[in-house]
């Protein structure tokens, strides 16, 4: 099912700072570019709860989540990112968001990849294939963990925030998760993989 996501892949002194202005500062896995902005609300064991605001991102419809079907998909947007759209200019290729609505009896599985757009502007894509989209805000749920993240890793993530997220009592989807990506397959150390549950 989503075997190789992965792998393919405030307060200021004496002011009150929302996040969506300059005063909120991207956390270090973002290693100084921009991420969509969003709050820690509480951080509980084993999770994150965060409140996101409203972010823009480009995406394309991948058959399957299985590595073949997630580099096609990453291709196209990185050629979008590259130039290849109405203005011919080149966006950051950051942060890569893998998104997986399961199957259920009454459907088939949808996956999805994501680019994050810090410009609002966004051109519009030379690919009819690749669409612009916007992410409404709202609680999401977030596991983190290290390393090169296996296909195993994924889904075991996936399943323990589930898990977590029941004993602590919290609501959310059942049928849909996100595995954000940070790091390049160059970087070798201080890897920061993460898997998103929302509420509903």
């Amino acid at each position: 099912m989503a075997r190789t996501l992965l792998s393919a892949l405030c307060l200021l002194v004496g002011l009150v700072c929302f996040p969506s202005t300059e005063c909120w500062e991207a956390p270090w896995f973002c290693h100084g570019r921009e991420c969509p902005v969003y709050t820690v609300v509480q951080q509980y064991e084993g999770f994150e709860e965060r409140n996101y605001e409203v972010s823009h991102w480009i995406t394309t419809d991948v058959a399957s989540a299985i590595k073949s079907d997630l580099k096609d998909g990453f291709w196209k947007l990185y050629y979008f990112n590259q130039g290849q759209n109405s203005e011919i200019i080149a966006h950051k290729l950051w942060p890569v968001l893998v998104s997986v609505k399961e199957a259920d009896g009454m459907g088939e599985q949808k996956v999805s990849i994501s680019v994050f757009q810090s410009d609002t502007d966004i051109p519009e894509p030379n690919d009819n294939t690749i669409r612009k989209i916007v992410i409404p805000g709202g609680t999401v749920y977030v596991r983190s963990f290290g390393g090169f993240a296996s296909d195993e890793d994924a889904l075991e993530n996936v399943q323990q925030l589930r898990e977590d997220l029941r004993a602590a009592g919290k609501e959310f989807v059942e049928n849909r998760f996100d595995a954000a990506g940070y790091d390049a397959p160059w970087d070798l150390i201080n890897r920061h993989n993460e898997v998103w549950v929302r509420a509903p």
